[in-house]
């Protein structure tokens, strides 16, 4: 790849005033950003869930807001014949000069790469005119700051109960605790028998973050113990009770029930960040094994998440050479998936024709999956990464799946020399086809995988109408396993809200010849759904069958149904707790059933 060559002398005015102009862009960006941030601890205290909510789903298109702001400022300022390829050299090397001593650097040109793919066009895009590469480090920045990323306390000075009460008190949440001291001593006694801090090395501390973390209704205290040679990662979630006062209601130590709630099937967090390198590079310590590119995005800085990934996926292509083929499993109406095995992802691409039963365009697909990415995710919905222009090396696509992609969506495909170029595509994590993982259970004999299989599967579909949503195509085949055997659902583009749907019951055939008839012979409305039908699709093993009967046989009724659709146009706020029921310090709000691992519990949004 080319090096930038400075210049002897950045001469061009033009080049310096862009350069500032797309600076400020971005520092607006991070401060809207970081004021969501801050509203979200005052929506928190106050219990204002409806409030807390939109106000996550507007953050998410800030920087699209911004980018756009940025966009027309240029071409309305700029004539296309002073943006040559000399000034725009001058403007990325400006800009860098711009960014020494800047908190968020690496945000700041992904800003800058955001604005330059709308100006220029992608034979642009390398790192003479781009940031294909970093250039400020982030190292260290945090050390700079008046109040540090993170606090220390020591428990063998202190004591541990008093070192866990003032890790609480000192976020100053302006709501009253129910029984703190009760809480505090539940916390200790759960870290003492977890962590063995009983014996006290000289090094002993708790390293916890400056700032709490929120999202849905729930904050987060995100931490870490250290003892001697060993490192302990805890999250203590903090939560309203009925009367309105706080809780500590469990404290996190399994390093894989961490994971899951920074999960990438769950919604964005809102904390407020001056640096937000540093709190990736603390999150990294605690779960070393999550990328870069997933820590930013949970964090709400989902183009830094984009950003890296890419980069990920470039280095990936660079030290590998298999190839690239279609994915296993049932092929799709709507969506051609392609993957390349060593590479934990698959690549989505929307196909140009539908053949029916299926009846939509590929504009309402793409709003679905937007709406899937403002949405709560509940930890069963996948996030996708959507990309345009994206470059594939042509070598390394098999013939079948090259001839799949111009059969299917020739309007987004287009050959460039060695590269085969895709408009527009979803990413996603790879998971086994939940079709797939039954069909194995099935042929080995394991039971326990089977029963494991559809007891997830329809938790996740609770889970789904929990947040308002109706998947829609509930065949196995459109959910995925993860790989702690969470089922998740993926294929969006038939999601409707639940309160959008009419739950039917099927009405009595009046005789013989109507209920002989291969029509049904009442009036179907486009939004009418009848949960007694489900069975027919999905029980027609018997082994599934008599698990699912002995889980989930509400979900066949129209009455259950219909009763949360009621709950939600009601007002009330479903919740859903991000870790297992039986971790909890005290009873759930209501009892869970037994088939639930994640129980969710009604709380009104004014309590």
């Amino acid at each position: 790849m080319t090096q930038v060559a400075f210049p002897k002398l950045l001469s061009s005015q033009i080049a310096f005033d862009i350069a500032r102009s797309i600076q400020d862009g971005f520092d607006k960006h991070y401060r809207l950003f970081r004021e969501a941030s801050q509203a979200a601890k005052r929506h928190f205290e106050t219990a204002n869930w409806p409030v807390a909510q939109r106000a996550a789903r507007e953050r998410i298109d800030y920087y699209d807001q911004r980018v756009q702001e940025a966009v027309h400022a240029l071409e309305d300022d700029y004539a296309p014949e002073d943006l040559a390829d000399h000034v725009w050299r001058e403007i990325k090397l400006h800009y860098i000069g711009l960014l020494s001593g800047h908190k968020q650097p690496e945000l700041a040109e992904t800003f800058f790469n955001s604005v330059s793919c709308h100006i220029l066009h992608r034979t642009y895009y390398h790192n003479d005119f781009i940031f294909v590469r970093p250039v400020i480090s982030t190292e260290y920045i945090d050390t700079e700051e008046l109040q540090p990323v993170y606090r220390v306390y020591y428990p063998a000075a202190d004591g541990l109960r008093f070192a866990v009460k003032r890790i609480v008190t000192n976020f100053q949440l302006a709501c009253p605790f129910a029984a703190l001291d009760r809480d505090v001593a539940l916390v200790e006694a759960r870290m003492l028998d977890t962590f063995g801090l009983h014996q006290t090395e000289p090094n002993q501390q708790f390293q916890v973050l400056s700032n709490l973390f929120f999202r849905n209704k729930g904050a987060y205290i995100v931490g870490r113990a250290i003892n001697g040679a060993r490192d302990y990662p805890f999250v203590i979630p903090v939560l309203h009770n009925r009367r309105g006062e706080l809780v500590l209601d469990t404290v996190l130590t399994d390093p894989e029930q961490i994971g899951i709630l920074f999960s990438f099937t769950r919604a964005y967090f809102l904390v407020d960040m001056e640096v937000p390198s540093a709190y990736v590079e603390f999150l990294r310590s605690l779960m070393p094994r999550k990328p870069k590119s997933e820590i930013y995005t949970l964090l709400g800085l989902q183009k830094q998440g984009k950003t890296l990934f890419y980069r990920d996926y470039l280095q990936h292509l660079k030290h590998s050479s298999d190839r690239f083929h279609s994915a296993p499993g049932i092929r799709g109406l709507v969506m051609l998936v392609f993957e390349l095995p060593s590479f934990p992802y698959v690549f989505k691409v929307i196909k140009d024709f539908y053949p029916p039963p299926k009846d939509t365009t590929r504009a309402q697909i793409k709003e679905k999956y937007l709406l899937v990415k403002h949405h709560d995710r509940v930890g069963r919905m996948a996030d996708t990464l959507e990309y345009s222009d994206v470059a594939f090396p042509l070598a390394r696509f098999s013939e079948e799946l090259l001839a799949e992609l111009r059969r299917h969506a020739p309007s987004l495909v287009e050959i460039e020399g060695e590269r085969i170029i895709v408009k527009h595509l979803y990413i996603e994590r790879r998971m086994v086809p939940l079709n797939m993982y039954l069909t194995e259970a099935e042929k080995a004999g394991d039971e326990a995988r089977i029963e494991h299989g559809i007891l997830e599967y329809g938790n996740a579909i609770r889970d789904l109408v929990a947040a308002n949503i109706f998947p829609g195509d509930m065949l196995y085949k459109n959910f995925g396993v993860t790989r702690q055997g969470r089922v998740v659902f993926y294929d969006y583009d038939e999601i409707e809200a639940i309160t959008d749907c009419v739950f039917r019951d099927i009405p009595e055939a009046r005789n013989e010849e109507e209920e002989m008839a291969a029509e049904p012979w009442y009036p179907i409305g486009k939004h009418d759904v009848f949960p007694e039908q489900f069975g027919r699709f999905l029980l027609g093993n018997s082994r599934i069958r008599h698990y699912f009967l002995k889980h989930h046989a509400d979900l066949l009724t129209r009455a259950w149904w219909q009763a949360h659709k009621d709950h939600i146009l009601a007002g009330e706020v479903h919740d859903i707790f991000p870790y297992p029921q039986h971790i909890r310090f005290h009873h759930p709000i209501t009892t869970p059933a037994p088939s639930s691992t994640y129980a969710p519990s009604f709380w009104r949004t004014n309590t």
